[in-house]
């Protein structure tokens, strides 16, 4: 199968490529970077109309990161334009050629649920408030137009776990220096994924022709701010425990505190689960292990 990444150089896309490779596939890259770091048998193009072959799948993993920057008004509309407007230009040009796309996997987050206490929340769940669930509803939306007649899957993750990249090396950070923490009161939700998970979970939904429509990635079991303090605890030694007010949040990273990091979800991945995927790291200690002994 021939398939195009865009986010290719990201977090995820890095580890989705060479999954990707392994399991026979022919893949491109969308990329802006002039001199990306590229790997033997990948197609790296700046351009659509550059791609050399018909493209049979796309995985559209492309946005600037909702932890990137403080959410000023300008990196609001980066973080829009970087999905929404990309995401309605894959569509427009597939569209427009001979033989489009059958396969369309698009990335989206839980923050579609917006923030939320101590519900359980599955796929059917409705939408949330705020800038984080608007820019998912916006961008499962330019999804849905540009696919067209592709088999459409939107796969929501959670906070994704890993050495490298994303949240975690900030969140370890007070651990190695031996303070442990957790935000606010802790008792908000934090629903996460490994990485190798979501690479798996791309995977099985590009090889699963039954599985279109919403799908939540994310780990069997949630945990709360003070759990993932407690599990932290267990691989690092601290010496010191202390909350991190919601105040002090709100003052350093301003109004993402309050929608990404003092509030949370309980999301559960309910069809993934009936789909008979199997995470390779369904708690947290097990991921946390995985984790530590890869980046020593």
């Amino acid at each position: 199968m021939n398939i195009l990444v865009t986010g290719g150089t990201g977090f995820i896309g890095e580890a989705l490529i060479p999954a990707l490779l392994q399991r026979g596939h022919d893949v491109s890259v969308l990329t802006r970077q002039s001199a990306p770091k590229q790997l033997p048998g990948v197609e790296y193009v700046q351009t659509l109309p550059s791609l050399s072959s018909t493209i049979d799948a796309v995985i559209n993993l492309a946005g600037a990161s909702l932890a990137g920057k403080r959410w000023t008004a300008a990196y609001k509309q980066e973080m829009i334009a970087s999905r929404v407007d990309l995401t309605r230009a894959l569509g427009e040009y597939f569209q427009s050629t001979t033989n489009p796309p059958s396969i369309w996997l698009n990335a989206s987050a839980i923050g579609f649920y917006g923030p939320q206490k101590n519900e359980e929340l599955t796929e059917s769940s409705p939408p949330g408030k705020g800038f984080a669930a608007g820019l998912c509803r916006e961008w499962e939306l330019a999804a849905t137009e540009a696919a067209g007649g592709a088999r459409l899957s939107l796969l929501r993750l959670g906070v994704v776990l890993d050495t490298g990249g994303g949240a975690y090396p900030q969140m370890a950070q007070p651990f190695r220096m031996g303070v442990a923490n957790w935000i606010g009161d802790g008792q908000q939700w934090l629903s996460w994924v490994h990485r190798d998970d979501v690479v798996s979970a791309f995977c099985f939904a590009l090889q699963s022709p039954d599985l279109s429509g919403v799908i939540n990635v994310t780990a069997p079991e949630a945990v709360t701010s003070r759990q993932f303090c407690q599990a932290m605890r267990q691989v690092h030694r601290t010496l010191l425990a202390i909350p991190m007010p919601g105040f002090l949040m709100r003052a350093m990273v301003g109004e993402m505190a309050d929608e990404l990091l003092i509030t949370g979800q309980k999301v559960l991945p309910a069809r993934l689960s009936s789909a008979g995927f199997e995470f390779s790291y369904p708690r947290l200690d097990l991921a946390l292990e995985r984790i530590e002994s890869t980046s020593s």
